[in-house]
């Protein structure tokens, strides 16, 4: 889906880019290419990073089966 409409940025490149260790949407979108326009988008996107960070964080905590 798509978060920043006008920079054409999906949920799927911000959470790749999230995974990477980026943290702020700024960040981010200069990462893939087209830096932050109106800002609308920037709430949303906040929380797309976020749950990105939680679910990567949750995977490092899952103990290791022998």
């Amino acid at each position: 889906m798509y978060v920043c409409i006008c920079n054409g940025h999906r949920d799927s490149d911000i959470r790749a880019a999230a995974r990477e260790g980026l943290r702020s949407a700024p960040a981010i979108y200069r990462r893939l290419g087209k830096p932050v326009r109106c800002g609308r988008c920037l709430e949303f996107a906040a929380k797309v990073i976020e749950e990105a960070h939680s679910a990567r964080d949750a995977e490092r905590e899952v103990p290791q089966v022998a």
